[in-house]
Parts: C-alpha cells; sequence; structure tokens
C-alpha cells in the first residue's frame, strides 16, 4: 500500500536560528498519531543542524536540489555524496522554480535523478504545467512528457525510491488552487501514464503528492481524493501551526 506523505519545501526561508525555532515549533505541534511521513526541506545550510535536531523524531529532511556530477569545478553546486555525508537520504528534484529562474531541463533533472538513484537517494520528482498550458488543453501532454523525459528512464526497482510531487505552476504561490477535483483527474492521468510505462504494482504502490497551495482550509478535500497522497506544502510549511494541520488533514 503506497504511503501517505505530507512534505515541506521552505524554499529561500529561515535563517538558522529561525530554523531551529521552527522545527521546534513543529516537534511540539505535530501530533503523535499521524499515519503519514512528515518531511522538511530547509535551505542548505541548515540541513546538517535540521538532521541533528530532528535526530530523535519521526520527521524527515530532504534538500532542495543537488548537482548531477559527483565532484568537481562547479561553485555553489552541491553533490549528492555531500548530502549523503551529513545524513539527507531526500532530494527534491524538478520543482517548477528550478525549471523556470535556473532553466532546469529534463534532461538535466533525468541525469540528476540518475545520480541521487546511485547514490540511494529518495527524490520526490516535481512536474507539472504552466496556466498556458491548461489554457490550450496541453496540460496533459506537458505532463506526460515531463514523467518520460525526466523519469521514465529509471528501472523498475527504482520506483522504491520515488515520490512523485504534481505541481500545477499556475496554483503555486499566486493563491490559486486546483479544485479538489482537478487534482484527482490530474493524479489518476498520472498514475495511469505510469501504468502504462512499468505496469499496475508500481502505478498501484507510488505516492503522488499535491503540489499547489494547499492550506489548512482545502487540505481534507485534497486528500480525500482517491489518487492523492500527500502534499508538496510551500508557504504554509513555514508556520508550525499551518504545516500541523495540513499534516493532520492527511
Amino acid at each position: 500500500m503506497r504511503q501517505k506523505i505530507v512534505a515541506g519545501n521552505w524554499k529561500m526561508h529561515k535563517n538558522a536560528e529561525e530554523t531551529e525555532d521552527l522545527l521546534n515549533e513543529l516537534i511540539d505541534k505535530l501530533p503523535n498519531d499521524i499515519e503519514a511521513q512528515i518531511i522538511v526541506a530547509p535551505t542548505f545550510v541548515n540541513l546538517a543542524s535540521a538532521v541533528d535536531h530532528l535526530e530523535f523524531t519521526n520527521i524527515g529532511v530532504a534538500a532542495q536540489n543537488m548537482h548531477q556530477n559527483e565532484s568537481g569545478a562547479y561553485t555553489g553546486e552541491i553533490s549528492a555524496d555531500m548530502l549523503k555525508s551529513i545524513g539527507v537520504n531526500i532530494v527534491i528534484l524538478g520543482h517548477s522554480e528550478r525549471r523556470a529562474y535556473f532553466h532546469e531541463t529534463d534532461m538535466l533533472l533525468a541525469q540528476k535523478v540518475t545520480t541521487a538513484l546511485k547514490h540511494d537517494m529518495t527524490v520526490i520528482f516535481c512536474f507539472g504545467e504552466e496556466l498556458k498550458d491548461r489554457q490550450n488543453n496541453q496540460h496533459f501532454n506537458v505532463v506526460e512528457n515531463q514523467l518520460r523525459d525526466g523519469l521514465f528512464h529509471i528501472e523498475n526497482k527504482d520506483w522504491e525510491q520515488i515520490i512523485l510531487a504534481y505541481e500545477p505552476v499556475w496554483a503555486i504561490g499566486t493563491g490559486e488552487t486546483a479544485s479538489p477535483e482537478q487534482a484527482q483527474e490530474m493524479h489518476e492521468f498520472i498514475r495511469e501514464t505510469v501504468r502504462k510505462r512499468y505496469g499496475s504494482d508500481i502505478a498501484e504502490n507510488v505516492s503522488i503528492l499535491y503540489g499547489g497551495s494547499v492550506k489548512p482550509e482545502n487540505a481534507k478535500e485534497i486528500f480525500s481524493k482517491p489518487d492523492v497522497d500527500g502534499g508538496l506544502i510551500g508557504g504554509a510549511a513555514l508556520k508550525a501551526a499551518d504545516f500541523a494541520a495540513i499534516a493532520s488533514a492527511i
């Protein structure tokens, strides 16, 4: 049975002191009986301290990105081995902001996925359409292409380390949210796309998260849909009470 997951992407927020404060609040506010995997993704400079801080909790720590190469003259970049060396075993790849602002292509992301899997890391693989794609009725094609070109080179056994995160780009940081019905429609399509390539067993066991302006007010309805297995949370992850409420809605 596939796992329920609620992950918080902190993006470029929270210095060292603020990170510690938010982690303490999360430890205090997250109920102990949540039947879901909880993950937080602080900024790179606070990953090691977050791992130490959460050592005796059930909260996992993810990196927001990593480089596709093992090492080299790539100033400012972070390798998989560096992440593993501080106890980070989960990485977010393909986030819409990385695709848009840093021009990460599906080909590049395929390389990053391969490197992460080589290092036995779990990948939260993000993808999703822009507003113009949906307006032009191309949203299914865009999502299928992103999955095929960025992820469908992996082997069947690798799916144990893959978490999918659907991000309708038009609903990130805009206050807009895909309706629960729209979310379910796309998640069902994603699962069917995986099924066509890898079979029913993998399709039914991969977790597919929704990542578009999930809030305490709409989380329960979105999470109630049969093919929505949790959320990749942005802004609401920066407020402990909101993130705890969203996690409780799973």
